[in-house]
């Protein structure tokens, strides 16, 4: 079986909480870091009949918040 494999992040411009959560306690670790962005990382088992555009859709639809978020994908094949 296919594999989709979807990224979500945030929107640049949007406020990502737990990213500066992140970088400021790197920092307190001794790691320099410049910005830290928190996003998700979805892998979905797909049937050979799901195409491209479903996926696109999934992930408009579901799998990701268009107002706030942006989000790529890939699908492996078997």
């Amino acid at each position: 079986m296919p594999k989709a494999k979807v990224t979500v992040t945030l929107k640049e411009g949007i406020l990502d909480a737990q990213g500066q959560t992140v970088k400021t306690a790197l920092e307190h670790l001794g790691f320099a870091v410049d910005d830290v962005r928190i996003g998700k990382f979805i892998e979905l088992q797909i049937p050979d009949s799901v195409t491209a555009e479903d996926v696109k859709s999934m992930s408009e639809r579901l799998l990701s918040n268009p107002v706030l978020e942006n989000f790529r994908f890939e699908i492996e094949p078997d």
